[in-house]
């Protein structure tokens, strides 16, 4: 049997600024992100969702590449 394994890419974002005084779509978009305090860091998985996500608040989170 072989057994394949695809690696998913990731990037690591980091939230480094505050949703207060920002709309409530893009706070609620930092929390589908699991992103609700500052200087909190997530391994997200590299899909067209998540970077639509990170477009909308990129001017609140620094993305990095992953593994």
């Amino acid at each position: 049997m072989t057994e394949t394994r695809t690696e998913k890419k990731t990037l690591v974002v980091t939230q480094i600024g505050s949703p207060i005084g920002r709309q409530k779509d893009q706070e609620a978009t930092l929390k589908g992100l699991g992103l609700n305090k500052m200087h909190r860091t997530r391994v997200l998985e590299d899909t067209p969702a998540v970077r639509g996500m990170l477009t909308k608040v990129h001017h609140m989170v620094r993305v990095e590449a992953g593994e």
